[in-house]
């Protein structure tokens, strides 16, 4: 039973909260409210639906720009990794502009999209692709070349060699590349909401801080970190049911 617990994270879940509720102990609410505090602060804005409202809006805005980010990164990843003459040109882009935070373009990208959806989900697709990107790449260059050689001696063509034995084989890698990438993208829109939003958890926490209500930024915060990790289960559920035959274990 203790095994299981441990193996489920409820007792770090609840070694967290005693470290938490001593601390508060030693501050003042405004400060460091503990967690009878902050959930009692949480029910005031769940009554009035307006979390519900704010985490509708974000999880929207993630799932737009991450979905977008992996349909554009895994193609291009896969053209780099496969074709020498693609990665030589393409290469140095990806490792200069991945070293540059997504927050770093949000007041071009606040420019040239405007204020609205826009601006959000270029900011998350950016956050998302070069995961995505580099992922893919690895995937592709790590294939053993044995399997190529095999179907080279079968006969199969170039682009049947890329659909039957390089994509399959590059999946658990790209499957890395997306998790790595939802990290990237619930981490970007903060920023985001923060900045240039009149709604959502980013804006939740920012504007908490104008009515001194600490509890309501700790909500955000565990709204933040319980969303990506519920959403990070099941995709590793996903990746062990759907994607199980191409080695994904999840």
């Amino acid at each position: 039973m203790c095994l299981f617990l441990l193996k489920k994270g409820v007792v770090t879940l609840a070694l967290l909260l005693v470290i938490w509720e001593l601390a508060s102990l030693f501050n003042s609410v405004d400060f460091l409210p503990g967690p009878v505090q902050t959930v009692i602060g949480g029910w005031e804005i769940v009554r009035n639906g307006v979390l519900f409202d704010y985490i509708t809006i974000s999880f929207l805005r993630i799932f737009i720009g991450w979905s977008l980010g992996i349909a554009a990164a895994v193609p291009i990843g896969l053209l780099i990794g496969q074709f020498a003459i693609v990665r030589e040109i393409l290469e140095p882009f990806i490792n200069f502009f991945r070293f540059v935070p997504a927050i770093g373009f949000l007041t071009l990208f606040l420019m040239w999209f405007g204020v609205e959806e826009e601006s959000k989900i270029a900011i998350i697709f950016y956050a998302t692709i070069f995961p995505v990107i580099i992922n893919t790449i690895a995937g592709v260059v790590s294939i053993n070349e044995i399997k190529l050689q095999v179907a080279q001696s079968q006969g199969a063509s170039p682009f049947q060699i890329f659909y039957t034995v390089t994509i399959p084989a590059s999946v658990p890698h790209i499957f890395t590349g997306i998790r790595l990438g939802l990290s990237g993208a619930i981490i970007s829109i903060v920023a985001a909401e923060m900045l240039a939003a009149q709604s959502g958890i980013g804006y939740l926490i920012y504007t908490s801080r104008l009515y001194f209500r600490t509890d309501w930024i700790f909500v955000g915060i565990l709204t933040l970190g319980l969303t990506g990790y519920f959403s990070d289960k099941l995709l590793r559920f996903f990746g062990r049911t759907a994607l199980r035959r191409y080695g994904v274990k999840g």
